[in-house]
């Protein structure tokens, strides 16, 4: 569902709003801004530890950790997600394979070592919450410009840095938001804050980025927190350990890598 937010999750590198710096001579449009975040530079591949800390309305926390591979291929964008701890979830795994094709939808697949079977997750089951999180499934999915229409509107001076304010609305009404509103920096384009609302058109939940860094020329999100604004839940996502350009295969994204573990 994230236009912006989910060109490659590694839960949290997908997350990045990065476009080149200066791209734009004037006042760019809404699908400029787009477009330019989803075609920014990943690197071949990233790898890298993800601690993921799941915060109730009364403030109590679980803290999950999770190993995190993706990687570019000439037939799209594949990542895989391997649960370590605690131990209630350990061996757990999610593969997203998202195609070149901008007209072809993400394929799903989540391992429950409990069950002994990896199982493809079904367009119904995307609205799902992912392992307890604030993000669902469809979260963690790509999304194409073109699903979404797209315009500036407005400016916001956050902590100092200038913003442009964009607002995506989907092609098709049955999608899980009515609209999305995200904060772009204007001399970094960055991305830095992201809203999401129901169907109802009422704020469901924010995404905020609190840490950025760089790993071999790639801006790489660090520190992310989702909160969910009507059940005031939280999930913090941390990500560590990043590697980028590593050589990565093809075949360490497989239903049989998903059972064998990273």
């Amino acid at each position: 569902m994230n236009a912006m937010m989910t060109r490659t999750i590694t839960l949290v590198t997908a997350l990045a709003l990065t476009a080149t710096a200066g791209a734009f001579a004037a006042e760019p449009t809404g699908e400029e801004l787009v477009q330019a975040v989803y075609d920014r530079p990943q690197g071949a591949d990233q790898s890298g530890v993800l601690t993921m800390t799941l915060v109730d309305a009364k403030g109590k926390e679980r803290v999950r950790t999770i190993k995190q591979i993706s990687g570019t291929f000439a037939d799209g964008d594949k990542k895989l997600m391997v649960f370590q701890s605690p131990a209630d979830v350990r061996g757990t795994s999610f593969m997203n394979w998202s195609s070149a094709d901008a007209d072809k939808g993400d394929d799903q697949w989540i391992y429950l070592p409990a069950l002994k079977r990896v199982k493809r997750i079904s367009s119904e089951g995307r609205s799902d919450a992912f392992m307890g999180s604030d993000f669902t499934y469809d979260d963690l999915g790509d999304r194409h410009p073109s699903e979404d229409t797209h315009r500036v509107t407005g400016q916001e001076t956050l902590n100092g840095e200038e913003y442009w304010i964009v607002e995506s609305v989907p092609k098709d009404p049955k999608e899980l938001y009515s609209k999305t509103v995200t904060w772009i920096s204007k001399t970094r384009s960055i991305g830095i804050k992201r809203e999401y609302y129901d169907k109802r058109g009422s704020l469901l939940k924010t995404l905020t980025v609190s840490k950025v860094g760089e790993v071999s020329g790639i801006l790489v999100i660090m520190k992310t927190e989702m909160k969910n604004e009507q059940k005031k839940t939280r999930t913090l996502m941390e990500f560590n350990d990043v590697s980028v350009n590593t050589g990565l295969s093809e075949d360490a994204f497989t239903e049989r890598a998903m059972t064998r573990g990273l």
